[in-house]
């Protein structure tokens, strides 16, 4: 546990970091905090501090910097948000968020964190419960299989697998025919939980055949699973700026959208706000960058996650407010839409 005095001095040094970007030196660090300490005084609380790997030196400055840890202690016993601080965020009660389609009030909020944080916005897409009527497999050669699904209103998906092993037409027939027999009729996330526990009685190969079919054809039929809003706005923050290699990765990130997903998906089973530090868990793929999210509801309900992505030294308490309103919004503005 730090004493008083050295909380004080830490909250000063990540807030005065986060203003200006510039490492804190001991004279700067007394007028920030208000505190009447010789320098001594504060190299000493400083050094404790870099022991406890809360704060670091970089190599070219007498001054410090919060380290992935010190951003952590932070934000969960310091941090406080105060609304009078964010007029700009005034114009969200308006129903900036109102669409006739669910897809325009997500790409809409996407949009709106970004141009809010002035980071990427960043907005996962409620799951569609896909529900299918009839599948078939045809195999193509040794290690490639066809599969053919319908959907309840005649919509067809078509995916290649490739087995560890190869199948004859028949083992795929009598996979089908199980599939078709058993499952027709319920969601396809329903199917692959069943799966799981009621096809030991098959072959191993068909067994695994028949669930990455199910996986494969429910992301297809999920489709784009997340928005993405302002990735260029990280052309304009210093932190990634001064690193090309570093930005490269961060659009890799973008694009992929796989690492996104999984962290909308871990925000998801939280109640409201949560922060994610990058370097300090293998939640964030990358240690300069930090996640502001929140689950957004309908009708009571979990339905998806938004976020703010940036660097670590972002303004947290401003993008606390602009993320769990936005969550609230958005939240409203599906719940509208599904009762007309």
């Amino acid at each position: 546990m730090l004493d008083e005095r050295s909380k004080l001095l830490l909250k000063a040094l990540v807030e005065r970091y986060i203003a200006d970007g510039q490492p804190v030196g001991s004279r700067t660090l007394s007028k920030a905090a208000g505190l009447d300490l010789s320098p001594a005084t504060i190299r000493n609380v400083m050094s404790d501090l870099e022991e406890l790997g809360l704060v670091a030196s970089p190599h070219t400055s007498a001054g410090r910097v919060p380290t992935p840890r010190g951003y952590r202690y932070f934000v969960d016993t310091m941090l406080t948000v105060r609304r009078a601080e964010l007029p700009a965020i005034d114009a969200l009660s308006t129903p900036a968020l109102a669409a006739d389609q669910p897809r325009q009030v997500l790409n809409q909020a996407a949009q709106l964190l970004s141009q809010l944080s002035h980071f990427v916005g960043v907005v996962r897409v409620p799951r569609r419960p896909v529900v299918f009527r009839h599948i078939e497999f045809l195999r193509l050669s040794e290690r490639r299989v066809l599969v053919i699904l319908v959907s309840p209103d005649g919509e067809v998906q078509n995916r290649i697998l490739h087995p560890s092993t190869e199948l004859t037409q028949d083992q795929l027939q009598t996979a089908a025919n199980y599939l078709n027999a058993h499952y027709a009729g319920l969601t396809l996330d329903a199917v692959r939980e069943r799966l799981r526990h009621e096809v030991d009685a098959l072959r191993g190969e068909i067994a695994g055949l028949m669930i990455k079919a199910v996986e494969e054809s429910r992301a297809a039929a999920e489709g784009d699973d997340v928005v993405i809003a302002g990735e260029r706005n990280l052309l304009e923050v210093d932190d990634f700026a001064r690193d090309m290699g570093n930005l490269r990765k961060l659009f890799d990130l973008f694009e992929q959208k796989t690492q996104v997903m999984r962290l909308l998906d871990i925000s998801s089973q939280a109640d409201g706000v949560r922060i994610f530090i990058g370097g300090e868990s293998q939640v964030v793929p990358y240690e300069e960058l930090s996640v502001v999210s929140a689950p957004y509801e309908v009708d009571g309900e979990v339905v998806g996650t938004l976020g703010v992505i940036g660097p670590q030294r972002m303004p947290y308490d401003r993008m606390i407010q602009i993320v769990d309103i936005t969550a609230k919004l958005v939240g409203n503005a599906l719940s509208q839409t599904r009762g007309e």
